[in-house]
């Protein structure tokens, strides 16, 4: 494999997203596109670019001190699980996905959409370090926690899957090997199944994992408490839904492209609803965790379990799988105005298209989810 084929000149156009016979993107090209919704996603992501030190959080450092020791329980833990979380997605899907992405409006995407994930992590350590005395003592105490841990390789695992697979089939190819005295069998159709199962993981990633740890911090913000926080958490919410959105589209797009994924599709059910069912488990959990010395006004242990298993049916609607959960509406419903992000503004320069940043709980990708965007 190599970073630029000179050789290389077929029709971009007709490639497949990923694994395509013919190699990966060779000139990043972006005057005709074989899929537009990627790069209006990039344009769209970009636009959104914001800093974490334009939110002043100033007024925290001094709210926190007031809180009682259990919210300070839940509002630290909640930052070292989404300080992990976006560890992992600040590096992730491009050492995942680079090597074997095909398109370069798709590849570039990839690319902005990671970026876009470290600016999140910078965020987590500007406000460690405005409002605690010692920084070093929250990274460092971190993975201490069995329930960030455990979410930690639970979320890990189908990327290294996949990082794995793809790195003999960029080196040695297609067929049966032998690696440090092993036999590794290197399939086309096996390494396809990788990639969905990866990118259906991702996708539950971005649209479910989260959203325990937001609600936290928006119901602090309701009670006029950790205001810069949550203003914060609602650009990484606006972002997120970005990301969900492509991960949507993605998983929708291979199916139509190539029948492999229609049968791997099939094939998995069983396990990508498992891998939901894990999740919104795993969230449960970490509920519990969060309010085992205490709860705080207008929230609580079952209400957020309502709501995560209400979030996860409408991802799971949204990818064609069936939700276990018979929960219909939404128990928080105030979480939908710092969802929308309709009137968050960080630049003065910055406009919003809402379509793209409706709510956690509507974040649909159909044919119609593009319509109204001009390059």
């Amino acid at each position: 494999m190599s970073v630029f084929d000179v050789q290389n000149r077929v029709d971009h156009t007709s490639v497949a997203s990923f694994l395509d016979p013919t190699g990966g993107p060779t000139i990043q090209r972006y005057d005709t596109l074989k899929y537009k919704q990627f790069d209006q996603l990039t344009d769209k992501q970009l636009g959104f670019f914001w800093r974490p030190e334009e939110v002043d959080i100033y007024q925290d450092a001094k709210d926190f001190k007031a809180l009682t020791e259990h919210e300070q329980h839940i509002f630290t833990s909640n930052l070292k699980r989404q300080i992990l979380l976006d560890s992992v997605q600040g590096r992730a899907p491009v050492e995942s996905f680079g090597s074997i992405v095909s398109l370069p409006e798709l590849e570039n995407w990839i690319i902005t959409w990671t970026f876009s994930e470290t600016i999140h992590s910078r965020s987590y350590t500007h406000i460690i370090r405005n409002i605690y005395s010692n920084p070093s003592k929250i990274f460092d105490e971190m993975l201490d926690v069995k329930e960030i841990a455990d979410c930690a390789d639970s979320i890990t695992g189908y990327y290294d899957d996949l990082i794995k697979m793809t790195g003999y089939y960029n080196l040695l190819g297609l067929g049966t090997h032998t690696v440090n005295g092993k036999k590794v069998v290197v399939d086309l159709y096996q390494l396809k199944k990788l990639l969905y199962l990866c990118l259906m993981s991702v996708n539950i990633l971005e649209g479910v994992r989260f959203y325990v740890s937001f609600a936290c911090s928006w119901a602090f913000a309701e009670l006029k408490k950790m205001e810069g926080n949550a203003k914060i958490i609602k650009l990484i919410a606006r972002d997120e839904n970005l990301h969900l959105a492509s991960t949507q589209l993605m998983l929708k797009l291979l199916k139509q492209e190539d029948k492999d994924f229609l049968k791997i599709a099939e094939e998995t059910e069983a396990e990508c609803t498992q891998m939901f069912v894990n999740a919104v488990d795993q969230e449960k959990e970490w509920a519990k965790y969060l309010f085992k010395d205490g709860s705080m006004i207008g929230l609580n242990t079952q209400l957020l379990s309502q709501y995560i298993e209400f979030i996860a049916t409408r991802r799971m609607t949204n990818v064609k799988l069936t939700s276990p959960y018979s929960i219909k509406s939404n128990p928080l419903p105030w979480t939908q105005k710092w969802i929308s992000g309709a009137d968050v503004q960080v630049a003065p320069q910055e406009t919003e298209i809402t379509s793209y940043v409706q709510g956690g709980t509507k974040q649909d990708v159909s044919s119609d989810t593009f319509k109204g965007f001009s390059l």
